[in-house]
């Protein structure tokens, strides 16, 4: 699926590209790397580089609400960006999200 922007939004992937417990890493255009997680059909969008040291989270895992770093273990909850556990303490950033048409948009503010 090709980056289209529509009143604001960006139309990140298909519904469908990111099956239940499972995350999708993406590079919209100017802006960093962002991991898009479904949980039970609720979708959420944080940044893909962990906040401790450079790793990408999409290589990690995802339990529940709970995204791990391959590289340290340090986790982080997907609906608030917060660390969870060490040796991660920053939290990430978040990002809206609007489900419709089968499609995942990312929403132009931040939570």
């Amino acid at each position: 699926m090709h980056p289209v922007e529509i009143d604001g939004r960006i139309r990140l992937c298909a519904v469908s590209d990111v099956p239940t417990g499972g995350m999708l890493r993406l590079e919209p255009a100017g802006m960093d790397p962002l991991v898009v997680c479904n949980h039970e059909g609720s979708f959420h969008a944080v940044d893909d580089e962990c906040t401790h040291a450079i790793a990408s989270l999409s290589e990690g895992r995802l339990e529940g609400t709970t995204l791990f770093c391959p590289l340290h273990g340090g986790s982080f909850d997907i609906c608030t960006g917060k660390a969870r556990s060490l040796p991660c303490k920053q939290a990430l950033r978040t990002y809206k999200l609007d489900i419709s048409d089968d499609t995942v948009w990312l929403l132009p503010k931040r939570k």
